[in-house]
């Protein structure tokens, strides 16, 4: 009966996942095709499935799709918000999926040149360097948090005056 009773979860399981590929296909299909509203319904809907593989893909769309600011029906800024939302929970619920180290730095990415909420933005890139300080956007975090808040006449100005 256990065997039978397991074998079922694993067909379902099965079953559960193609769909959510087939899903993930059809909404990036829907992208393509500038289908934005419909695409963003069904990336949310594999996004809230939780499912360990195509959750996170979905989140990351969502996230591309905001801070595209494709969604018309929302201002500039509102979509940037989404976007840093959407980039920060692929790491909050999915910290060691390959895309988390990514979402975080964009997150504090967002937060610190698109948001301007620098205080956020330090504390998340320097998460960001103490939970993934070898990975290849390491260095920029450490760039951006040097230069955070700055204009670009005051990162040149400063460059130049350590040349």
């Amino acid at each position: 009966m256990k065997k039978i009773l397991s074998l079922g979860l694993i067909l379902l399981l099965i079953s559960c996942s193609k769909s959510f590929e087939e899903d993930f296909n059809n909404a990036s299909k829907l992208l393509k095709e500038n289908k934005i509203e419909e695409a963003i319904a069904e990336f949310d809907k594999i996004a809230q499935s939780n499912d360990e593989k195509y959750s996170p893909e979905a989140l990351a769309q969502l996230a591309s799709i905001y801070q595209g600011k494709l969604d018309k029906n929302l201002s500039a800024e509102e979509s940037v918000k989404k976007s840093q939302f959407y980039f920060r929970t692929i790491y909050d619920k999915y910290p060691n999926n390959p895309l988390a180290p990514k979402a975080l730095f964009m997150s504090a990415f967002i937060l610190a040149n698109e948001l301007n909420k620098y205080d956020e933005a330090t504390k998340e890139y320097n998460l960001f360097l103490e939970k993934f300080p070898d990975h290849e956007l390491a260095a920029s975090a450490k760039q951006e948090l040097d230069f955070i808040g700055l204009s670009p006449e005051e990162i040149l100005k400063r460059k130049m005056a350590n040349q």
